[in-house]
């Protein structure tokens, strides 16, 4: 998750006041809070068509990626003295052309889910509110416009309120998963029209739903926000993947159990709500509901508010035109949660669910895979597990390109557009500003 502080102006002047910095708790929340916020709510339905009975072994294995990955991340953090993700890491190594490419990749994975948190956010609301299909995706782009709105107004949220949402959160999903798991039936966990199917199906479901395990690496953006981060960082990011795959595992099993996965793969867009709904009638699914929406609507907020000052920081650095440097009076980049804003909101007007999540997972596996790369090559630690997370990563990237490739060229051409801009566009823009 962001950085979680206030900015004000004090005796008439600019100035950042921060809050205190994160301990343990705080770090550990926003590591979960990032990946739950809008993971398991969009993509559950997705993952059943694609593996069937074996989406739960999707969720490990992209898990398992995640957690090279984070020790990746915190290595490299750790060896640098300072956050900043991927693109940090690799202008520490003098590689600037390369960094300036896959921060634009980046930067497209995160507006892509944005898209998806908003997309999911108007369906689980218009879960509770059946108004129509259009209302919905009008609810989708109102809730990133309000956000915008909040950015932009400098407001920031404490640590403890993220803290208390997280943990309102896993209490729904447990709560959930308990239900469902004491009627857990093998029978209704298959779902023998699953494309691939198998455990085929899911090598090719945990890439798929990659993007589900993504938000741990915006806590690296707020290293110097925690407190004795050499320490506290690696314990919170890896600990919290572990718990992050649990949930998922547990809710995945409990979900399928109370519904049947045919049920839930035709309702993906409010997978959870239908599972709340056989569990507790109306209630349970007005709780879930409510739930998402709130969880999606946080992860909103903070995509936002970190992606808004990487690319701040990516244009300061002379890789995005200076456009996007401009900070308002409260210290935001104004100029850059607009246009992430806009963006986003406009994928989520016109895509679906399941296009827009390969995506963004591919433009993760990407990154993740480069950053596994660099941490084997310039760090000492467990470089066994940053090989691993590499292989792992770069396998899944590859199986995703060949299933959007055979079912959805479209949506192969939109990422080739998006990586021909990043490798051969940007250097005449910038050359050109």
């Amino acid at each position: 998750m962001s950085k979680r502080f206030v900015r004000e102006r004090s005796n008439g002047e600019k100035e950042v006041k921060t809050a205190e910095k994160m301990g343990f708790n705080a770090t550990w929340s926003m590591a979960v809070g990032g990946m739950v916020g809008g993971g398991i709510f969009s993509v559950l339905g997705v993952v059943l068509r694609t593996a069937g009975g074996w989406s739960w072994l999707s969720f490990v294995l992209a898990g398992l990626v995640a957690l090279a990955t984070g020790h990746s991340y915190v290595a490299l953090a750790s060896r640098y003295g300072e956050g900043g993700g991927a693109f940090t890491f690799l202008r520490e190594v003098h590689r600037q052309g390369f960094a300036g490419g896959l921060s634009w990749i980046l930067l497209m994975g995160y507006i892509l889910t944005i898209s998806v948190y908003a997309f999911t956010f108007g369906h689980y609301l218009g879960a509770i509110l059946p108004w129509g299909i259009w209302l919905d995706r009008l609810a989708s782009i109102s809730i990133v416009l309000i956000l915008v709105g909040v950015n932009l107004a400098g407001v920031g949220e404490a640590s403890w309120v993220e803290i208390f949402t997280v943990w309102g959160k896993l209490a729904v999903l447990f709560g959930l998963a308990v239900l469902g798991l004491r009627h857990f039936s093998a029978e209704a966990i298959r779902y023998p029209a699953a494309q691939p199917g198998g455990v085929t199906g899911a090598l090719v479901g945990a890439a798929v739903i990659f993007m589900a395990y993504e938000g741990f690496q915006l806590l690296t953006y707020d290293y110097d926000d925690i407190r004795s981060p050499e320490k506290i960082l690696p314990r919170a990011v890896l600990s919290a993947i572990l718990a992050v795959i649990a949930v998922y595992v547990l809710v995945t099993l409990g979900a399928v159990s109370l519904v049947g996965a045919e049920n839930l793969v035709r309702n993906k867009e409010i997978a959870l709500a239908e599972a709340g709904r056989a569990a507790l009638g109306l209630t349970g699914m007005f709780v879930v509901s409510v739930a998402a929406t709130f969880s999606t609507a946080s992860a909103i907020n903070a995509t936002l508010f970190a992606t808004a000052r990487l690319a701040e920081r990516v244009a300061s650095d002379g890789e995005l035109p200076q456009f996007f440097c401009r900070k308002n009076s409260h210290g935001i980049p104004d100029r850059s949660v607009i246009f992430l804003g806009l963006a986003g909101a406009s994928l989520a007007l016109v895509g679906n669910l399941e296009d827009l999540v390969e995506m963004a997972s591919l433009a993760f596996l990407f990154t993740f895979a480069t950053v596994n790369v660099l941490a084997a090559m310039k760090t000492k630690r467990v470089r066994w597990a940053c090989w691993a997370g590499a292989a792992g990563a770069g396998a899944a990237g590859i199986a995703l390109l060949v299933r959007v490739a055979r079912s959805q060229p479209f949506v192969l051409a939109a990422m080739v557009l998006v990586t021909a801009a990043a490798v051969g566009i940007r250097p005449m823009i910038l050359r050109r500003r």
